[in-house]
């Protein structure tokens, strides 16, 4: 039995969730919507999750803090962070905890395909 991979997708911006889901399921894949960490954090779609794309800075509780609370529970959740503000000194704390991929908005489809296929391909 196959499994199809989850790809969960948390972002504030409605447009920019639609346009990753719909790149997702062009790859095959099963895209998880959510408008903020928070819906993610107390979904059970968290426990299916195989990739997560976050978005850095949204209201609430921001993408790196995410990450932190993943961490602190001890899910090992691949993270693609997509934000509109790339400060390096964020992209260094979230390489640092982890990330595999840290890409600016507006962000090259290859690049993204690239960063899940790469996460896809070692599960």
């Amino acid at each position: 039995m196959n499994h199809t991979p989850h790809i969960s997708i948390v972002d504030d911006d409605t447009s920019c969730r639609m346009a990753l889901a719909s790149l997702v399921r062009s790859l095959g894949y099963e895209p998880c919507l959510f408008s903020c960490a928070e819906d993610f954090l107390k979904s059970t779609e968290i426990n299916d999750t195989d990739c997560l794309i976050s978005d850095v800075q949204m209201p609430g509780m921001d993408g790196l803090e995410l990450q932190r609370i993943l961490a602190q529970e001890g899910r090992a959740i691949p993270i693609i962070f997509i934000t509109a503000y790339p400060k390096d000194s964020v992209r260094v704390r979230a390489v640092a905890a982890g990330a595999v991929c840290f890409l600016a908005k507006p962000y090259n489809a290859q690049t993204i395909i690239d960063c899940i296929e790469r996460i896809v391909l070692k599960s």
